[in-house]
């Protein structure tokens, strides 16, 4: 578990910009792998980066329980019969932070739709420091979902946060996002658009 979260660590730093270093060296993209195809890095801050993996389409959703924000538990088949966005991020992971604004547009604009969009913290200090991380940042329409065992993080395998899977309404993975997205581009949402059709 060690390795993985300095695994996962290293892979977050990687596309954050270190002190001193310039734009060109902001990022590392891991090289796209049978089923993949690179997404174009995002101008906005620099802060953008991923990959788009299309190779587990059709696998169906994990089953494990994750804890919900009023503590209970929670799994994806909760949201059966709706599309499922599903955001691993953690509140040490620039490139997360970046995207979290993003990710609650969405959710703005996509849950009255049918959208459910879920950021599920891989913090293994859970909701200690998930609370204080949604009451200092202004993100109103997302929850906090916490999955402080990583059970996500070692599902997925992709090594490396953030992590986003969509899910259509039959609880199948329709992709992957590797690192981090603006959720606002158009290439996001018409993902999103495709998966509302599912």
């Amino acid at each position: 578990m060690t390795l993985l979260l300095l695994a996962g660590l290293g892979a977050c730093d990687r596309q954050s910009p270190g002190a001193g270093q310039d734009q060109a060296n902001s990022s590392a993209q891991v090289p796209p792998t049978s089923g993949e195809a690179m997404g174009a890095p995002q101008s906005a801050k620099g802060d953008f980066s991923y990959t788009l993996d299309r190779s587990k389409a059709g696998t169906p959703a994990p089953d494990f329980a994750f804890a919900a924000p009023d503590g209970a538990d929670a799994t994806l088949q909760d949201f059966a019969g709706k599309p499922v966005l599903v955001n691993l991020w953690a509140t040490w992971c620039a490139p997360c932070v970046a995207e979290m604004p993003t990710l609650d547009a969405v959710a703005k604009a996509y849950e009255p739709k049918g959208l459910a969009v879920l950021t599920i913290s891989q913090d293994s200090q859970g909701e200690s420091v998930v609370k204080p991380f949604f009451a200092k940042h202004p993100l109103p329409h997302l929850k906090s979902f916490i999955d402080p065992e990583n059970q996500f993080g070692f599902h997925y395998a992709t090594g490396m946060l953030p992590t986003t899977v969509l899910y259509d309404r039959q609880g199948k993975e329709m992709l992957r996002v590797v690192g981090a997205m603006d959720w606002n581009s158009k290439e996001a949402r018409d993902l999103i658009e495709t998966a509302l059709k599912s």
